[in-house]
């Protein structure tokens, strides 16, 4: 198998390869490539790749290049992780918006809206050089904002592409732990979760049949073993009967977080940057000692997540440290699609328990079935919305497992911020600035449109090209 990496100079890739030639997955792909328009960042990476311990299996040839098409002829799988704009990007989609007494978060609120309007036009480049040169071939999508990306991507490959993220596995994972389940391997059954990219709940888990969280979320110590429990008080989460994914902090604590963030001396979008901008041209010349200089700053840019919602002096658990987490389920996913064997992963996919462009799985009974609505894998959202869910992933897609409705809070966050997300996407692929500007207005993190202008303002100063984006486009 031929795996294709876009944003192949990206920090994290080290952590594919070392899974791509040791453990469970070595010897699952044939050949790697890595794109990027940087080449000084492909040096660097491929100086960590070659310096790393070998692995499980005879050495894994790489190939670097910054031309895409040459990147994409004969590919089976393309991973895509690219962030127009770097680190720098991201240090503005959060300081305009903190400037503003807001959030300064790069994936929630408006600075998640902010990299989606300028992601969104160059994922749509390169999956249409996909339909071009490996039509055949799937997208498994990490670039964020991924519920976005993903949503903007499904009319063009449809079924073909499929976004992940680690947040809500990992949580599942967590929870699982905290309450002493041992979840099947590759499977999800027993698991209740619905939500959209960053903005989710667990409602369910089952041991035996029971379900285990009640009991979970009554377990002050059980819940203090575990990121999620600590960030919230155990009397919250006993009421709410569910866990909520990491990235609701910045909804249900907003102004905790907020001024968190404002006392920082730095944002963390500047902290990565000035990582970055130090440590690449190290790793590019440093030789057999580049791994080693890799994982230390690694280790660091973890110890720094979510930094706003932890104590003074509280540390991330030592599991959470060791990296291992998107690779894992974006491999998990593609030994799937290449018909390694069914699997059960939480993924963003379209809402819908038979997927896009896919054929029933019996003949429908009658013209009448054939001509019905799909129906809605999270009940109250639409069936063609790309959400966050456990899936069935084989080879060939994803198809979502059926959950319950979600209550009414819940809910009523998830449609708004669907419109939200639906407005962006409108926005970023036909030119719309009025729907930029309502997608801004309508955030519940933002929730005003004298803010939603500033914003918009702030940001088409920062990134010349949407303004340009607006030209031509429909008013």
């Amino acid at each position: 198998m031929r795996l294709l990496i876009a944003g192949g100079g990206g920090f994290r890739v080290p952590l594919i390869f070392r899974a791509l030639v040791s453990g469970r997955f070595s010897g699952l792909v044939t050949e790697l490539v890595l794109y990027d328009v940087d080449p000084g960042r492909l040096d660097a990476v491929t100086a960590v790749l070659d310096s790393m311990p070998p692995g499980d299996s005879s050495r894994l040839p790489v190939q670097a290049t910054t031309n895409l098409a040459e990147a994409l002829s004969g590919t089976t799988m393309v991973f895509a992780a690219i962030r127009p704009g770097g680190t720098a990007g991201r240090v503005a989609d959060e300081t305009v918006a903190q400037d503003l007494g807001l959030l300064g978060q790069e994936t929630t609120g408006a600075g998640g809206i902010s990299y989606a309007l300028r992601t969104i036009p160059h994922m749509l480049h390169l999956v249409r050089l996909m339909r071009k040169h490996c039509p055949e071939a799937w997208l498994i999508n990490f670039t964020n904002p991924a519920g976005m990306v993903t949503e903007a991507l499904v009319p063009v490959l449809g079924p073909r592409v499929i976004g992940i993220c680690d947040s809500a596995g990992g949580l599942v994972q967590r929870a699982a732990a905290a309450a002493r389940v041992q979840l099947p391997e590759g499977r999800l059954d027993g698991v209740g979760y619905y939500g959209l990219n960053h903005l989710g709940w667990l409602y369910r888990l089952e041991s035996g049949g029971r379900d285990v969280l009640p009991a979970l979320l009554a377990d002050a110590g059980a819940l203090q073993s575990f990121e999620e429990g600590r960030l919230f008080p155990q009397p919250f989460l006993a009421e709410l009967g569910m866990l909520p994914n990491e990235y609701l902090y910045y909804y249900y604590r907003l102004d905790a977080a907020r001024l968190a963030m404002q006392a920082m001396a730095q944002t963390r979008g500047e902290s990565i940057h000035r990582q970055q901008q130090e440590l690449y041209p190290r790793l590019a010349s440093a030789g057999p000692d580049a791994y080693r200089l890799w994982e230390v700053a690694r280790r660091s840019r973890e110890e720094g997540y979510l930094a706003e919602a932890r104590h003074d002096g509280e540390r991330r658990a030592e599991e959470d440290l060791a990296g291992g987490g998107y690779e894992r389920v974006a491999l998990s996913a593609m030994r799937a699609l290449a018909g390694g064997g069914d699997t059960q992963l939480v993924l963003n996919t379209r809402n819908t328990l038979t997927p896009a462009g896919q054929p029933e799985a019996h003949p429908p009974a009658s013209p009448t079935a054939a001509a019905a609505a799909p129906q809605p894998a999270i009940p109250g959202l639409p069936a063609d919305a790309v959400v966050e869910i456990p899936c069935t992933v084989t080879a060939t897609g994803a198809v979502p497992l059926p959950q319950q409705a979600p209550a009414g809070a819940q809910l009523e966050l998830l449609q708004r911020v669907k419109e939200v997300e639906r407005l962006v996407v409108r926005a970023a692929t036909t030119g719309n600035r009025n729907a930029a500007l309502e997608a801004f207005a309508q955030h519940p993190l933002v929730d005003s449109p004298d803010l939603a202008a500033k914003l918009l303002a702030g940001y088409e100063q920062a990134f010349p090209a949407l303004g340009k984006m607006w030209e031509g486009g429909r008013r």
